[in-house]
C-alpha cells in the first residue's frame, strides 16, 4: 500500500477519470480544475468619489450600483504565495472543518 498524503489526493475528482486544466490567474501555469484554489474577488464597479456624484446626480432614490464578481482559479503554488491557503501539518490536515469566516464591512 502506497503512503498518501491527502484523503482526497489534493483533488476533488472522485468518479471522473479526467478533467480539464486551467490556466492560474497569477503565472498561467496549468492547473487541473478540480485542483486549482477558486476565490470570488467582489469589487466595485466605480471607485467611491465617482459613486458619490452619481448619487448626487440621480433621479432614482437609493439606487445601489451593483459590484463586480470575478472568479478567480491559481495554482497551489500561488495560493500559497499570496497567503489565501497555508501548509498544514500532518494532523492538522485531517481537519475537515471549514476555517472560520471573516466578514469584511463593505461601505454601501
Amino acid at each position: 500500500m502506497l503512503t498518501v498524503k491527502r484523503r482526497n489526493h489534493g483533488r476533488s475528482k472522485k468518479g471522473r477519470g479526467h478533467v480539464k486544466f486551467i490556466r492560474c490567474d497569477n503565472c498561467s501555469q496549468a492547473c487541473p480544475k478540480d485542483k486549482a484554489i477558486k476565490r470570488f474577488q467582489i469589487s466595485k464597479m466605480v471607485e467611491a468619489a465617482a459613486e458619490r456624484d452619481m448619487a448626487e446626480a440621480t433621479v432614482y432614490e437609493g439606487y445601489v450600483i451593483p459590484r463586480l464578481y470575478i472568479k478567480r482559479q491559481y495554482c497551489v503554488g500561488c495560493a500559497i504565495h499570496l497567503k489565501m491557503v497555508r501548509v498544514r501539518s500532518r494532523i492538522g490536515r485531517r481537519d475537515r472543518a471549514p476555517p472560520p469566516r471573516r466578514f469584511n464591512k463593505v461601505s454601501t
